[in-house]
């Protein structure tokens, strides 16, 4: 079915929700999962520590995009407006030219095992015995490796802690890389770490140190791409409008200042499907940030260029460390109802969900950058909250809004102002 749904912004949250039930056929017991606040206290309290309540986010549904050929839509869980908007503007806008291609690495995590003040030798004889300590890892995770996942390979790094005024200090620490399949993967990759802690000491002498993952996913890599024509972006300025997007992602690429505006942006789409899919959005921000300043200078995890044929080229690649099994998404209604949404077959697939969004949403910032201005935009999708911040009823939030919209002025005393007008007449 069509991710296409007309009008999908205009209908009540209850129409929204039945158009959803519909596309991917929803029970009514995950029907509940959205109406009935989703995780009860009785959940929240097995999850975490010392819970006194839930906290709400508001939980959207992005409609209109393509990726790798099919129809997808998109839960979000985000409290900023106009997120869940502009992913579907921007999926709408990439749709005549085949919407987004997206693919992903294999679900590979890297563990690290630190031995501070190893013995002289100990990095060659830690290589030698690679091998040995491979076939360790055997067992250690049966159910992985009936599922195809497991070790992959190993290797040793030799660092050196040399901040000036401080005494310096050598480290061998041993790199492994698990293939997690479905999972994101932390709980089994500091399981093993620890398990090969011992004998990576014996063989390099010194003191075992840290025994755990590493959130910069560097093997674990997604890719999304969309190549849109001038008269896809606009039918009259499409080509002024994409030498727009070029020219702000150029300003990224020389001024780490504006990177972490842009990166921001593209995280404002990743995140929001990361929450309402139950993944751990920090875990995916850390190597997310650390991928971009991997060259020692902080660089746009995007590129946007023009190529001899006047198409606008979007490319986005990131470390996307998620998981479709475990976590959250074995004891959260809503969670597990999302992805049912989403029409999600694995990890891998969430990844490539994850990228086209990101790159989608980065389109979307950048367009109205080069056209009206963040502001303008940003603004009459926070016009809502204003409204209620005013005190606005929700049969009165649509008339404050308009009112707010026509004085371009987004304050809560207009809004106030309004409000009492509306009251009174």
């Amino acid at each position: 079915m069509s991710s296409r749904i007309p009008g999908f912004y205009r209908l009540t949250p209850e129409a929204r929700l039945a158009a959803v039930a519909s596309h991917v056929g929803l029970t009514a017991a995950e029907l509940l999962a959205y109406t009935d606040a989703g995780l009860s206290l009785t959940r929240a309290d097995a999850m975490i520590e010392n819970v006194i309540g839930l906290l709400a986010l508001p939980c959207g549904v992005a409609v209109n995009l393509v990726m790798n050929g099919r129809d997808r839509l998109v839960p979000m869980a985000v409290e900023e407006p106009s997120v869940v908007a502009a992913v579907s503007n921007m999926a709408r806008i990439a749709r005549p030219s085949g919407g987004i291609t997206a693919e992903a690495d294999t679900s590979e995590m890297i563990g690290q095992v630190q031995i501070i003040g190893p013995s002289p030798g100990a990095a060659e004889r830690l290589r030698a015995a690679l091998p040995r300590l491979t076939e360790r890892c055997r067992g250690v995770h049966v159910q992985l490796e009936e599922l195809g996942g497991g070790v992959r390979g190993m290797e040793v790094r030799e660092l050196r802690y040399d901040e000036p005024g401080e005494a310096p200090e050598d480290m061998v620490v041993l790199h492994f890389w698990l293939d997690c399949v479905d999972a994101m993967g932390a709980n089994m990759v500091n399981t093993l770490a620890e398990r090969l802690a011992p004998e990576v000491a014996n063989i390099c002498g010194g003191t075992v140190g840290l025994r755990i993952l590493s959130n910069l996913a560097e093997r674990r890599l997604a890719r999304a791409t969309v190549r849109l024509r001038p008269e896809d972006l606009d039918p009259e300025d499409g080509a002024v409008m994409a030498e727009g997007i070029a020219a702000a992602y150029r300003f990224a690429y020389a001024d780490p200042y504006r990177a972490a505006t842009h990166n921001k942006g593209i995280m404002n789409g990743i995140d929001a499907v990361a929450i309402a899919t139950g993944n751990d959005w920090r875990a995916i921000e850390a190597g997310a940030h650390a991928w971009a300043a991997r060259s020692g200078t902080y660089k746009p995890l995007s590129s946007w260029k023009i190529d001899r044929e006047g198409t606008l080229v979007g490319v986005l690649t990131l470390p996307l460390q998620v998981g479709t099994v475990g976590g959250a998404t074995r004891v959260h209604p809503t969670v597990q109802a999302n992805l049912k949404v989403a029409e999600v077959t694995g990890a891998r697939d969430l990844a490539c969900l994850m990228a086209a969004v990101g790159l989608v949403q980065n389109l979307g910032a950048l367009r109205a950058l080069a056209t009206e201005g963040i502001q303008e935009g940003h603004m009459r999708m926070h016009a809502r909250t204003v409204a209620l911040g005013a005190g606005a009823e929700p049969a009165e939030v649509a008339a404050v809004v308009l009112a707010l919209v026509a004085t371009h002025e987004f304050t809560a005393e207009r809004a106030q102002a309004e409000l009492a007008r509306l009251r009174a007449g």
